[in-house]
């Protein structure tokens, strides 16, 4: 929960909420607890500790793919970043056997903030894979971000209207 401005339990329970409006069950929602895990874009976690804790969980629930960031994090937020290191620092050794690995690819400010606009630009880029929304898609992420209300500040509703993330996303192969 990292319990960024002591709202843990609330951050929680909007993810469950979110996760819920997606069709994922609350009993396939963990939240790792963990003190030196703290929720906070400045901070950049321990690559092994949380490289165990991946691994552990996809042991554990014989997940076969995993999504997270790529090195941009998206945003730039420390532990975006954190956790694409740490996957990346298990996929090397080959400890990830039998589960593929995709990442979200980071683009520019102007292609983030150009919604639908960027479908043609990434369809002409090379990449592995390529998600375009429907509108249904599109309003059904739209409520998912809305259950978090504890981080639905004026810029993040701006981001629903203008992020091609919530229309588009280009992933690869890591």
């Amino acid at each position: 929960s990292g319990n960024y401005y002591n709202q843990g339990e609330i951050r929680k329970k909007e993810l469950e909420a979110s996760c819920c409006v997606l069709g994922i069950p609350a009993s396939d929602v963990t939240v790792i607890d963990h003190r030196d895990l703290p929720d906070n874009p400045a901070v950049e976690w321990d690559t092994e500790l949380l490289a165990t804790i991946v691994l552990n969980h996809i042991e554990a629930k014989n997940i076969n793919l995993v999504v997270t960031f790529d090195a941009g994090g998206v945003s730039g937020h420390a532990n975006h970043i954190s956790l694409y290191t740490a996957v990346r620092y298990s996929v090397l050794p080959g400890e990830l056997q039998g589960c593929r690995v995709l990442v979200l690819e980071s683009v520019s400010l102007l292609r983030k903030y150009i919604s639908f606009l960027d479908v043609p630009i990434s369809c002409l880029l090379p990449g592995d894979l390529l998600f375009v929304l429907t509108e249904e898609e599109t309003q059904q992420a739209k409520r998912a971000m809305r259950c978090h209300r504890s981080q639905l500040l004026w810029f993040r509703h701006l981001y629903m209207l203008f992020s091609r993330y919530m229309v588009v996303n280009s992933l690869r192969l890591l």
